[in-house]
C-alpha cells in the first residue's frame, strides 16, 4: 500500500514568507490643523458601510472605520470639542456692552393719618396710586487690564485643545484595533499551523497502523500518535475559543455587538522601512501627547495673563435712561403731588481701582506661576521618557525583523526535515520517535514564526503611534 505524499509536499513548498507582505514607507507628516479630524473621519468612512452584519471579509481599514465612528471615548471627546467651538464662537461677546432692561406697574391702597405740630390733623382712607416705572442701563467695560484679550485667546485655545484630545484618542484606537486586529490574524496563522500539524499527525498514525498490520511496528507507535492527534484536536478547539474571544474584544472597541462574526485577512503586512532618524525627527511636534501637554502650557500662560490683569484698574462706559409716572386719586397733604412724572437720562464713567484684597491677586498670580512650572517640567519628563520608549521600542524592532528572518530559514527548513524525516521512517531507516521530534521542531518553528511576525507589527505600530503618524500610514 503505498500512502499518500501531498501533505508532506503543501508544507515543504510553502513559502517560508507565509502571509509576510512587506508595505512601501510613506513620508512621516503632522497634521497642522483641525481639518484633518475631518479627513480621518471621511476617509476610512468613504471605504464601506458600518453594517459588519452583511460582510464576509472585514479589513483592517473597515475596522478602524467602524471604531472611528462608534467608539464612545471618540463622541463624548467630539462632544466637547462642539461645546468649546460653541464657546469660541461667542468669544467676541466680552468685547461688547451689556444692557440690561426693567419695568414695574404698581398699584397701591392704603389709609394715612398725619398730625402736624400745629394740632392739625388729617386722615383719609382708601387712597389709590398707580406708579408705572422703568429704565435701561448701559455698561461697557472699556478697559479692564487686558483680561478680555487674554479670555478670547483662552478660548481659542480650549477649542485646539478639544482637536488634539480627539486626535489623540484616535491614534490610541487605531493602535488597539490594529493591534487586536491582526492579533486575530496570529491566532488565524496559529490556527492554520495546528490544521497542518493535524495532517502530518493523520498520516503519521496511517503510516503506524500500515506498519502494524504488515508486522514491521508496534503498538505503542499507533497509540502514540493516535494521543498525538487528540492533542492536536483539543489544542484546535483552544485556538478557535481564543479567535472568538479576541473578535469579542475588537466588536468592542468597535463598539458593535458582540455577536457580530467576520473573517480577517490571511497575513500581517510589516513596515521594515522604518528609521530612527525618522520617527525621532521632530517627534515633539508631532506626539499627540506632547501636542496636548504643550497646549495646556499655553492654556496656563493665558491664564497667568489674567491674573495678572486682577492687578490693573477696570473703567467702564455706564448709562441710563429712566422713568416714572406717579398717579394718585386724592391728597390729604395739599402739598403732596397727585401726578409726579420723572424721565431722562444719564451717562459717565466709573473706575474700580484696586487698592488691598487680602493679597488675593498676588496668591492667584503665583498660583498661575507655580502650575506653568508644574507643567513644564511635566513636558520635559515626558519628552525623556518618549526619546526612551521610542529608542526601546525600535530597537525592539530592529531585534524582532532579524528574528522574523531566521525565523523564515528555520520554517523552510523544519518542513524538509518532517519531510526526509517522514521518508526515513517509510523507508524503515529510522524510528517514529525522531518524526514526533521532527514535528515539534515544525511546531516550535511555527510558533516563533508567527509571534515575530506579530511582535514586528506591534513594535512597527508602537512606533508610529508615539511619532503621531499611525493615522496617515495605515
Amino acid at each position: 500500500m503505498k500512502l499518500p505524499k501531498y501533505i508532506f509536499f503543501f508544507i515543504f513548498c510553502k513559502s517560508g514568507r507565509w502571509g509576510h507582505r512587506p508595505r512601501v514607507s510613506a513620508p512621516f507628516g503632522v497634521p497642522t490643523n483641525r481639518n484633518i479630524l475631518r479627513f480621518i473621519f471621511l476617509y476610512y468612512l468613504s471605504f464601506f458601510g458600518t453594517d459588519l452584519h452583511a460582510q464576509e471579509l472585514l479589513t483592517p481599514d473597515e475596522a478602524i472605520a467602524t471604531a472611528l465612528q462608534n467608539n464612545y471615548e471618540i463622541r463624548l471627546s467630539r462632544n466637547d470639542s462642539i461645546i468649546s467651538a460653541i464657546d469660541y464662537s461667542y468669544a467676541k461677546a466680552a468685547f461688547l456692552p451689556r444692557i440690561n432692561a426693567n419695568g414695574g406697574l404698581l398699584f397701591n391702597k392704603a389709609n394715612q393719618k398725619q398730625k402736624f405740630a400745629d394740632g392739625t390733623d388729617r386722615k383719609a382712607n382708601g387712597i389709590r396710586s398707580t406708579n408705572i416705572n422703568g429704565s435701561i442701563a448701559l455698561n461697557w467695560v472699556l478697559f479692564d487690564g487686558y483680561k478680555m484679550f487674554a479670555t478670547r485667546d483662552k478660548l481659542r485655545e480650549f477649542l485646539l485643545l478639544g482637536d488634539l484630545i480627539i486626535k489623540n484618542q484616535i491614534t490610541d484606537i487605531v493602535a488597539d484595533v490594529i493591534k487586536t486586529y491582526y492579533n486575530i490574524v496570529r491566532q488565524k496563522q496559529q490556527l492554520k499551523a495546528v490544521l497542518e500539524q493535524m495532517g502530518v499527525n493523520r498520516e503519521r498514525l496511517k503510516l503506524a497502523e500500515l506498519k502494524l498490520k504488515v508486522g514491521l511496528g508496534i503498538k505503542p507507535d499507533v497509540l502514540q500518535a493516535k494521543l498525538d492527534l487528540n492533542a492536536q484536536i483539543s489544542t484546535q478547539l483552544k485556538q478557535e475559543t481564543l479567535i472568538a474571544q479576541l473578535k469579542g474584544d475588537l466588536n468592542r472597541i468597535m463598539a458593535v455587538d458582540k455577536g457580530v462574526d467576520y473573517e480577517v485577512l490571511d497575513s500581517i503586512p510589516i513596515d521594515t522601512t522604518l528609521t530612527l532618524d525618522a520617527i525621532k525627527t521632530n517627534i515633539t511636534d508631532s506626539n499627540p501627547f506632547m501636542l496636548l501637554t504643550k497646549k495646556n502650557i499655553d492654556i496656563a500662560n493665558i491664564t497667568l495673563r489674567e491674573r495678572r490683569a486682577e492687578r490693573l484698574p477696570t473703567v467702564s462706559f455706564n448709562s441710563a435712561y429712566n422713568f416714572n409716572k406717579t398717579n394718585n386719586n386724592t391728597a390729604i397733604n395739599p402739598f403732596s403731588p397727585i401726578y409726579n412724572l420723572n424721565k431722562g437720562f444719564n451717562y459717565g464713567l466709573t473706575a474700580n481701582i484696586p487698592i488691598f484684597n487680602n493679597y488675593a491677586a498676588k496668591r492667584n498670580i503665583r498660583q498661575a506661576q507655580a502650575d506653568i512650572d508644574f507643567r513644564r517640567l511635566t513636558l520635559e519628563n515626558q519628552m525623556s521618557l518618549l526619546v526612551s520608549n521610542v529608542e526601546n521600542i525600535f530597537r525592539a524592532y530592529e531585534l524582532q525583523k532579524k528574528q522574523l528572518s531566521l525565523e523564515e530559514t528555520n520554517i523552510i527548513l523544519a518542513k524538509e526535515n518532517v519531510f526526509i524525516t517522514y521518508e526515513r521512517v517509510k523507508l524503515g531507516v529510522t524510528t517514529f520517535l525522531e518524526l514526533r521530534e521532527a514535528q515539534k521542531s515544525l511546531e516550535d518553528a511555527y510558533n516563533r514564526l508567527i509571534a515575530a511576525r506579530y511582535d514586528t507589527k506591534v513594535a512597527e505600530t508602537e512606533l508610529l503611534r508615539l511619532k503621531g503618524n499611525l493615522v496617515r500610514r495605515q
